[in-house]
C-alpha cells in the first residue's frame, strides 16, 4: 500500500446504478435476467409444442387425484397411510405419450407383482427357521435379489424391461424389511400392491382419456418432416454453390469445427441426422398404444419407420457431405461450375421433388408412384453424369493441349442458357457482331485460375507473397498453379458425384417407403 515495496493495492470499483437490481430486473455477471425476458421465453416454449402444457397439467391432475385418497378422511381410513405409494407412482408412471405411459406401468405392475411373490415366499421360509436364521436370510435374499436384477437388466435382449428390474429390486426390500418389522409380511405386500394398482389405473385413465398424446402420431409427424427437410436442405446447397462466385471463402476454424448454427440447410440436416435416437424411442413407445385415429389396426409395423428414417438419414448424409463441399476452402472457378448450372439444377430440383412426394405419399398414408418422376430422377442424373464426362478436359490440369474454340464452344453454350445480361457482359465490345457472328471474349480459364491463385493456393488459406502481383509470377510458379488447378477442378467432381450419389441413395428411400406401404396397408393409387 502506498506505493511501498511488498504492499498489496486493491482497488474497490465503485459501484453503478445499472448494477442495482430493482423490482423485476437481476444482474448476475452482467447478464440482464428480467421478469419480461423469462415469461416470453417460457411463452416461444410453449408455442413451439402445446402439448407440453397438455401433459403438463394431465400429471397435477392424476397427482390431485390420487391425493384426495388421503385429503379426505373416509378414503383415507380405508387406505390408511399405504396410498403414498400410489401418488409416487403417479409420478414415476406418468409419461408424456400413451404408449411409454402403458410401457411404464406394465414394467411397473410386473416388477412389483414378481417382487411382492418373491418377498411373501421368503419371508414365510424365513419365518419357519427362527428369529436367529430369519434375518440372515432376509440379508442374504436381499443381496441375491439386487444381483440378479443388476445383472439382468443389463442382458441387451432385456434392456427395454429395465425399469422393471429396478422396480422389482427396491419393491422387494421394502417390502421383506418393513413385513420382518410388522410382523405380517403378506399384509404388508398386499397393502403395498394395490396402492400401486391405483396409482397405475389413475395414471392411464388420465393420459388416454384426457387430449392423449400418441407417440405413433409423433413418430409419423417427425418422419414427414425429415422428409421436406432434407429436400429444402439439398436445394439449398445446389442454390449457394452455384451463385457463390468465390470471392469469399469461410474460415478454416468454421470449416473444421462444423458451426454453422445460422445456416437453413444445415439446421434441417442436423436435425435429421440426429434423430435415430427419438424414432426409436417413439417407436418402441408406439408398440404399446391401442389401435387410434388413423393407425385403425393391430400391430402396426411401427419398426418400419425406423427403417425408412435410417435410409432417410443416408441420404441427409450426402446432402452434409454436399454441405461440406460448398465449404471448402478450395473451390472450382465460377465459370466452371456454372458450365454444369443447368445440369445439376435438373438433377437437385428433380430429386428433391421426388422427397417430397415420398414424403407426402407418407403423410397422406396412399402409395402412388409416379413413374414418370422416377424416370425424369434418372435421366436428369445421366445426362449431368454425360455431361461430366463430355466436359472432362475441363477438369483436368492440363488444359494447354485443348484447342481454345472447344473451350469457347463450352463457355458460351454454357453462357448462352443464362440471363442475356450476363451474355452481354461477356460481349467485347457490347453487342458487337463482326461478319454476322457472335465472338464471346470468356475470361482465359487459365487467367482466372491465376487470380484464384493469388488469393490462395493452399489449404489451409494463406497469403502468398509469390502472387500478389504479376511482377511475383515467375516459372516456378508454374507447377503450383497446376496442382491448385487440379484440386479446384476435383471439387466441382467431388459435388457432382455426391450429387449422383444422392440419388443413387433415393431407389433405396422408394424400396423402403414401398415396404413400409404394404405392411402399414397404405391406400394404393394409380399415378
Amino acid at each position: 500500500m502506498n506505493g511501498k515495496k511488498g504492499s498489496v493495492e486493491i482497488k474497490i470499483p465503485p459501484i453503478s446504478k445499472e448494477k442495482i437490481s430493482d423490482s423485476n430486473r437481476i444482474y448476475v455477471d452482467g447478464v440482464d435476467f428480467s421478469c419480461k425476458s423469462f415469461i416470453s421465453s417460457v411463452w416461444e416454449f410453449c408455442k413451439e409444442d402445446v402439448d407440453r402444457v397438455t401433459f403438463s397439467l394431465k400429471v397435477g391432475l392424476a397427482v390431485l387425484i390420487v391425493s384426495l385418497l388421503i385429503l379426505c378422511r373416509d378414503p383415507y381410513r380405508v387406505f390408511g397411510t399405504n396410498i403414498i405409494w400410489s401418488i409416487l407412482t403417479v409420478a414415476i408412471m406418468f409419461e408424456y405419450t400413451v404408449g411409454a405411459t402403458f410401457n411404464r406401468g406394465f414394467n411397473r405392475a410386473l416388477g412389483s407383482l414378481l417382487a411382492g411373490v418373491m418377498a411373501i415366499a421368503i419371508a414365510q421360509i424365513a419365518l419357519s427357521t427362527g428369529q436367529v436364521a430369519e434375518p440372515i436370510i432376509i440379508g442374504f435374499s436381499i443381496f441375491i435379489v439386487g444381483t440378479v436384477t443388476s445383472f439382468m437388466k443389463l442382458w441387451p435382449s432385456l434392456v427395454p424391461y429395465e425399469y422393471g428390474f429396478r422396480v422389482m429390486l427396491f419393491t422387494y426390500c421394502l417390502i421383506i424389511v418393513s413385513g420382518y418389522r410388522m410382523g405380517s409380511p403378506f399384509r404388508t405386500a398386499m397393502d403395498r400392491l394395490y396402492s400401486i394398482a391405483i396409482g397405475g389405473i389413475v395414471a392411464v385413465s388420465v393420459n388416454l382419456l384426457i387430449f392423449p398424446i400418441w407417440a405413433g402420431e409423433q413418430l409419423h409427424k417427425e418422419l414427414v418432416n425429415n422428409f421436406a427437410s432434407v429436400a429444402d436442405a439439398l436445394e439449398e446447397c445446389v442454390r449457394k454453390y452455384l451463385q457463390d462466385d468465390g470471392s469469399e471463402q469461410p474460415e478454416f476454424t468454421k470449416t473444421v469445427m462444423d458451426d454453422f448454427p445460422d445456416e437453413p440447410a444445415y439446421r434441417k440436416c442436423r436435425s435429421t441426422l440426429n434423430s435415430a435416437a427419438k424414432f426409436e424411442t417413439l417407436a418402441n413407445s408406439a408398440k404399446w398404444e391401442p389401435p387410434h385415429g388413423r393407425f385403425n389396426h393391430f400391430f402396426y409395423p411401427w419398426s418400419e419407420y425406423v427403417k425408412v428414417g435410417a435410409v432417410l438419414r443416408y441420404c441427409a448424409y450426402e446432402v452434409m457431405a454436399i454441405h461440406g463441399v460448398l465449404h471448402s476452402e478450395i473451390q472450382a472457378p465460377y465459370n466452371l461450375r456454372i458450365t454444369f448450372q443447368k445440369e445439376i439444377q435438373e438433377a437437385s430440383s428433380t430429386a428433391a421433388e421426388l422427397v417430397r412426394y415420398l414424403g407426402q405419399n407418407i403423410d397422406n398414408m396412399q402409395w402412388s408412384l409416379k413413374s414418370c418422376l422416377l424416370k425424369r430422377v434418372h435421366v436428369s442424373t445421366e445426362r449431368l453424369q454425360r455431361a461430366i464426362d463430355m466436359h472432362s478436359y475441363l477438369l483436368t490440369s492440363d488444359n494447354s493441349s485443348i484447342p481454345q474454340t472447344k473451350l469457347d464452344h463450352a463457355m458460351s453454350s454454357t453462357l448462352a442458357d443464362l440471363d442475356p445480361k450476363l451474355l452481354e457482359q461477356n460481349l467485347d465490345p457490347p453487342n458487337q457482331l463482326p461478319g454476322s457472328t457472335v465472338t464471346l471474349q470468356v475470361e482465359s480459364y487459365h487467367e482466372t485460375m491465376r487470380k484464384q491463385s493469388r488469393r490462395q493456393y493452399s489449404w489451409p488459406s494463406r497469403e502468398v507473397d509469390a502472387f500478389e502481383d504479376d511482377r511475383g509470377f515467375n516459372k516456378d510458379s508454374i507447377p503450383k498453379m497446376q496442382a491448385l488447378e487440379s484440386t479446384t477442378n476435383l471439387s466441382l467432381a467431388t459435388f457432382t458425384s455426391l450429387l449422383i450419389e444422392f440419388v443413387a441413395r433415393l431407389n433405396h428411400l422408394v424400396e423402403a417407403v414401398d415396404e413400409l406401404s404394404n405392411m402399414a396397408k397404405f391406400k394404393h393409387c394409380n399415378a
